[in-house]
């Protein structure tokens, strides 16, 4: 039999997809797990999405539309932009419409990196940034973030790794699994770094309409001198939920957005035509539904939050932003993948391991609330009486 890549045998795959697969084959079973694994808003698609995006199907909508997206949400995409971030881009040369944020990650990275360049990534971080480096060559270097420390960035802990094979930094706030929020020292520490080393920044910007307790999402590409060495990634999947439409975007300087376009046209052609209709009118069109859901995520989280630090052995801060909580659980010394691996078999409770996030998280497990109160009720008190063990 003919060899396939060695690149991607070593290639680890994603620990919330496992989990999740892992709680629907239980379920399949017949055994009534509670999936706090993933990270699905619970909401469905609001309706005039929903009917902007069926109305463009039946209207024929259903074609290759330019690789750079469709002007109208290039246009509506800029406006946000402006409005919201106190960003300005050019909606024709600056702006590409992607399948997905995840895919708006990628063709940024493949088009910085050559063989060997290294990119800096926060950790604990979402599971998808370091296979996504590997994919294209390049080499992650980690920078570990202390529980202890609150997860902040220090400009000491940035200076360490860096070499001189080091292209980029990549950040992501409000963060996926920690639910930081990014502050205005630390975004100048990043950009400081940045400026010194001569580095670009690619900023995870997906969870930004989630924040609590007047915490404020600021993208670092508004800062003095970083819009031109910055790519703003975000999406419709959380905000608007809208998981499964796939649609993101990207807004960088023309001279590397003409280099990320090239690489769409050859990877994917386009997103989906309806989808960015559905998309423009998500942007365009009444912002109300939003508030809702991250009004429903922040009773959630209050409430949650508070029932986990009642367990023994359980450490909950409240999350400043996203719809994750972090918890650090001391059970019996087990590390992350130990406390997933008794909650799922004993409490059937499916929790993701920290250590997928990054080593510094020994003793943390994520857990969802983008999720019923009833689901989210109902698994505390299983773990309560699990842990009690």
């Amino acid at each position: 039999m003919p060899n396939f890549s060695q690149k991607i045998g070593d290639l680890k795959g994603s620990s919330t997809v496992a989990i999740s697969d892992r709680a629907r084959s239980l379920q399949q079973q017949g055994v009534n797990v509670v999936n706090l694994g993933g990270g699905d808003p619970d909401f469905d698609t609001p309706r005039h999405i929903v009917d902007a995006g069926v109305e463009a199907i039946r209207g024929g909508q259903t074609h290759y539309v330019a690789s750079q997206g469709i002007p109208a949400f290039r246009k509506a995409i800029a406006e946000k932009l402006s409005r919201e971030n106190g960003l300005s881009y050019d909606p024709d040369r600056e702006i590409v419409a992607t399948a997905s944020g995840k895919l708006a990650l990628y063709i940024a990275l493949e088009s910085l990196l050559d063989p060997r360049d290294e990119v800096l990534y926060l950790e604990p971080a979402w599971v998808s940034y370091r296979p996504l480096i590997e994919l294209i060559g390049g080499c992650p270097v980690a920078v570990s973030l202390s529980p202890a420390d609150n997860f902040a960035v220090r400009s000491t802990l940035l200076e360490r790794k860096i070499t001189p094979r080091t292209k980029a930094i990549l950040i992501n706030s409000p963060n996926n699994p920690t639910g930081r929020v990014l502050g205005p020292e630390e975004l100048q520490v990043i950009r400081e770094v940045a400026l010194k080393h001569d580095l670009w920044v690619i900023s995870d910007e997906i969870y930004e309409h989630l924040v609590y307790d007047g915490h404020r999402h600021v993208s670092i590409a508004t800062l003095p001198e970083m819009r031109d060495r910055t790519v703003v990634v975000n999406g419709m999947s959380k905000a608007y939920a809208m998981t499964g439409w796939r649609i993101g975007y990207l807004a960088a300087p023309s001279v590397l957005s003409e280099q990320i376009l090239k690489v769409q046209q050859h990877v994917v052609t386009c997103a989906a035509s309806f989808g960015q209709i559905a998309a423009t009118e998500a942007l365009q069109g009444p912002q109300d539904c939003v508030k809702t859901m991250r009004q429903e995520y922040d009773k959630r989280r209050r409430r949650i939050a508070e029932a986990l630090n009642s367990i023994p052995g359980v450490r909950c801060p409240l999350p400043e932003g996203a719809f994750y909580f972090f918890p650090e659980v001391d059970y019996k010394d087990y590390d992350s993948w130990q406390i997933a691996e008794y909650l799922i078999s004993e409490a059937h409770v499916a929790v993701t391991p920290g250590q997928a996030f990054g080593e510094a998280a020994r003793k943390n497990i994520r857990l969802t609330y983008a999720t019923s109160m009833a689901n989210l009720l109902e698994a505390v008190e299983r773990m309560r009486r699990a842990l009690a063990v």
